[in-house]
């Protein structure tokens, strides 16, 4: 029987949804009435029960009720009687029930490919904690096992002290030694192997285009020592974000879950859960926005050549450019107010006053820009600026090739993230 697509309203929501009988009909209507009447914000929870009464066919007959029948039923309803428009507490717990075993259904899909991370050793403690939970980059974290010969996928948060002995728990139980191979700063995810395996389980991997912004979105960590995984449930809130390399989600994402899994609905990976913020690339810069509701994974379903680098031990830095500048006070562009030395900018030629029009023909009118344009390259990338110089008054097409931040000269690389308040 052909469905048909019906609009109901749910709160500030309106939700199309194809229905295959008139009693489903009802039956949502009514729940979404119910939520509307009760006080409060309406969590994701509540709109999910509209989904898992729409899919049930215990909650409400799979046949459409004979027209007979129905008849039958309205005639015996007394003239005036106002029909109930809202759902019991047995409907409404029936519901309740439903969604939440929808859930852990899913989260059973790929908890055998989650590990447990125990790290030893290290740099000491860095400063500030995260919300009482731990200093950062410390304690057990979560990755999840990508290849059946022992390649597993984590956040580099996890290893901010630069621990000199790893281990990992698998879903056996076992404890291994790990080696941490590559890592890649720019999506925050390193690469750890553990030896003489052949036969581990992997999960199911959604490619990011199959995602759709809106779609339930479910985040796991092992992380805090539990005997069973964390599970917070949110949406995909938008895709494409921090250069094109995350999946943006209101799941709470926290130091426990870095490095495990947003799965949708039926246990599938989305990507891999890591603390990330657009306006930097510190070390552990986005760990301050945990369990905010902003959070960030990235989508590893496709990134075969990626994993490949991971495993030869590249590590992958963010691209850095070299100038400080402001907005252009006379037009269109950024002023060049100084050139760092010894960085892309400087190797390039850019004076300080010369005014920074274009990056790969996209235009900068602020550092914002600037930094978004920049997020979508690595170190080592090249680019063309288009530049109007200070000196001739002409605009030059000028090949850069990308490069970190410089260290001062004596200074070892930093690994303290942002303090966090």
């Amino acid at each position: 029987m052909t469905g048909a697509k019906r609009r109901l309203a749910a709160g500030n929501r309106d939700i199309d949804i194809c229905f295959w009988n008139d009693a489903k009909i009802e039956m949502t209507q009514r729940l979404c009435d119910s939520l509307d009447s009760r006080r409060g914000p309406r969590t994701p929870w509540m709109f999910a029960l509209v989904f898992v009464i729409v899919l049930s066919p215990s909650l409400v007959g799979s046949q459409e009720e004979p027209a007979s029948n129905r008849g039958d039923a309205e005639a015996r309803r007394n003239p005036g009687e106002e029909k109930n428009e809202t759902l019991s507490q047995a409907e409404l717990f029936r519901a309740m029930s439903l969604t939440s075993r929808a859930f852990r259904e899913a989260a059973k899909r790929i908890e055998p490919s989650l590990v447990t991370i125990e790290s030893y050793g290290g740099v000491s403690a860095v400063q500030g904690r995260i919300g009482g939970i731990r200093s950062q980059g410390e304690g057990n974290t979560t990755g999840v096992m990508i290849s059946p010969d022992g390649f597993i996928m984590t956040s580099t948060f996890n290893f901010i002290q630069q621990p000199p002995v790893i281990s990992v728990i698998t879903s056996d139980g076992r404890r291994r030694f790990a080696k941490l191979l590559g890592r890649d700063d720019t999506r925050k995810i390193c690469l750890l192997k553990i030896d003489n395996v052949s036969d581990m389980p992997v999960p199911e991997m959604v490619d990011e285009s199959e995602a759709e912004v809106g779609q339930w979105a479910m985040s796991i960590g092992v992380g805090y020592g539990d005997t069973s995984p964390a599970l917070s449930i949110g949406i995909i809130s938008a895709k494409n974000r921090i250069g094109g390399r995350a999946i943006q989600t209101d799941a709470n994402l926290s130091p426990a879950n870095y490095g495990g899994p947003l799965i949708d609905s039926q246990g599938r990976m989305l990507g891999i859960c890591v603390p990330m913020n657009p306006q930097s690339q510190a070390i552990g810069a986005g760990v301050e926005w945990y369990d905010s509701g902003i959070g960030f994974a990235i989508p590893v379903a496709n990134a075969d050549r990626l994993i490949e680098r991971l495993k030869s031990g590249e590590r992958i830095l963010p691209a850095f450019l070299g100038i400080q500048s402001a907005a252009n006070p006379a037009g269109d562009g950024l002023l060049i107010n100084r050139v760092v030395p010894k960085t892309a900018a400087s190797d390039a030629g850019l004076k300080d006053k010369d005014i920074l029009l274009e990056v790969n023909g996209e235009a900068v009118n602020d550092m914002l820009r600037l930094r978004q344009i920049l997020n979508k390259f690595e170190s080592g990338d090249s680019v063309e600026l288009t530049v109007l110089r200070s000196e001739s008054g002409k605009q030059d097409a000028v090949q850069v090739k990308l490069g970190v931040p410089p260290l001062p000269e004596g200074e070892e690389e930093q690994l303290e993230p942002p303090k966090i308040r």
